[in-house]
C-alpha cells in the first residue's frame, strides 16, 4: 500500500487532493496510478476512493516551488476521470487554482504577510501566471470571511486572482481558426482559448433552450453525440489535434440572460454537464462575450465602459468576471473572485 501527505481542500465550486510534488512519485505513470488509486478511479462511484463520483470532486493540485523569477509556485493540475483510467493535464483549473495559495503557505512554501499575502502563481498545464491574493490577517491563512459563491452553502474570505495572459493558453491563439466565427456541422460556433480552450455555440442551434438543468440535459443522449461530433471536428482546427480522450474544448452553449446577468450558459465538460462554469471557462465566455461579432455578442448584455463586470449565469447561479479593456477594445486583464476552504490534512493511501 503506498501513501503520501496530502491536503483536501475546497477551492471555488471543485474540490480535490493538493499535493507537494516531492511527495509523489517522480515518474508520471507511477504518480498516476496512484493519483488514481486514492480516487478510487476507474469506477462511476469512485468508492474504494476520495473522489465523490463527479468530475468538480475529483480533482488534483501539484504545487512546487518555482524556478521561474516571475514566480513564487509552480501549480499543475491533473484531472482524474471518474470512470475511465485517464488522468489528463491537457487544460488548467481555475476553481482548484483558488487553493494553491493557501496550501503553499500551509506548506511553508511562501512566507504570510501581516494583512495579505501576494503570491504569483505559474500555471504549468498552459504556461501563465496567475496573481492571488490571500487573506493573512496574524501571518496565518484565514479561511473565514463574508465573500460568498455560487455553487458554495455559506461564506468565506475572498481570494481574488487576476489573469493577465491567459489568451491561446492551450491553443496559441485567441482565436485559433483565425475566425470570430466558423461553421461546423451547419452550427455557428466561435472557437476561442482566454484560459480554457471552448467551443461557444448557441443553444437555440441546439436544439434546446438553454434553460434546462443539468440533469435533463445529461440525458439528452442526441444533444452530447451533435456536441461531440463537432468538439471531435473542431480538436484540429484549434491545434489541440485529436481530442477523442482529452478533456478540452469544452462545449459551452449559450442564450440570453435570464437572471440579470450578462449571458447565460451550460457547458459540457466535456461530456457531462458542468454543475455550474469553470473559473477559466466563464473568463473565456466573458471574452466572447466582449468581442464583437462572436455568436456570443448579440444575446450577451454587456455594461459600458472600459472596466466591465460580467455575470456569467450557470445552472445553480452566476459568476462574475471583471474585463479591463484597453482602447482598442481587447482585453488586457480578468479578475475573479473565489474562496477556498482547508478540510483535511494527513496522509491518503493508495492499493
Amino acid at each position: 500500500m503506498f501513501s503520501a501527505p496530502c491536503m483536501w481542500m475546497r477551492g471555488g465550486t471543485s474540490k480535490g487532493g493538493y499535493f507537494l510534488e516531492s511527495d509523489l512519485p517522480e515518474h508520471p505513470g507511477e504518480r498516476d496510478n496512484f493519483l488514481m488509486g486514492i480516487m478510487g478511479s476507474p469506477d462511476p462511484r469512485q468508492i474504494d476512493g476520495m473522489g465523490g463520483a463527479d468530475p468538480l470532486t475529483s480533482k488534483i493540485a501539484i504545487v512546487k516551488p518555482s524556478s521561474n523569477p516571475n514566480a513564487d509556485v509552480d501549480y499543475l493540475f491533473l484531472q482524474i476521470a471518474v470512470d475511465l483510467p485517464q488522468v489528463s493535464s491537457a487544460q488548467n483549473c481555475g476553481n482548484l487554482l483558488a487553493g494553491v495559495g493557501p496550501f503553499a503557505i500551509e506548506r511553508g512554501l511562501v512566507p504570510a504577510a501581516k494583512g495579505t499575502t501576494e503570491i504569483r502563481i505559474f500555471m504549468e498545464n498552459t504556461g501563465q501566471t496567475a496573481v492571488v491574493k490571500i487573506n493573512t490577517p496574524d501571518g496565518s491563512v484565514n479561511y473565514k470571511g463574508k465573500a460568498e459563491i455560487d455553487g458554495v452553502p455559506g461564506n468565506a474570505a475572498a481570494i481574488p486572482i487576476t489573469f493577465t495572459d491567459t489568451a491561446g493558453s492551450s491553443c496559441g491563439a485567441l482565436l485559433p481558426s483565425g475566425n470570430i466565427i466558423d461553421t461546423i456541422d451547419d452550427v455557428e460556433v466561435t472557437l476561442i482559448d482566454n484560459g480554457m480552450p471552448s467551443v461557444i455555440l448557441r443553444a437555440c442551434d441546439m436544439g434546446v433552450s438553454g434553460n434546462e438543468s443539468r440533469e435533463e440535459l445529461d440525458a439528452n443522449t442526441a444533444l452530447k453525440q451533435r456536441l461531440e461530433n463537432i468538439r471531435l471536428q473542431v480538436g484540429p482546427i484549434m491545434k489541440l489535434g485529436d481530442v477523442a480522450n482529452k478533456t478540452v474544448p469544452k462545449m459551452c452553449m449559450v442564450s440570453a440572460p435570464k437572471h440579470g446577468g450578462a449571458i447565460s450558459t451550460r457547458t459540457f465538460i466535456p461530456h457531462r454537464c458542468h454543475a455550474s462554469i469553470g473559473v477559466l471557462g466563464a473568463v473565456t465566455v466573458a471574452t466572447a462575450c466582449a468581442m464583437n461579432g462572436s455568436v456570443a455578442t448579440d444575446l450577451a448584455i454587456i455594461p459600458p465602459g472600459p472596466n466591465k463586470e460580467l455575470e456569467i449565469e450557470h445552472p445553480i447561479g452566476r459568476t462574475a468576471v471583471m474585463l479591463d479593456m484597453n482602447d482598442d477594445g481587447n482585453i488586457d486583464s480578468a479578475a475573479i473572485i473565489r474562496t477556498a476552504r482547508k478540510l483535511f490534512d494527513g496522509t491518503v493511501y493508495a492499493p
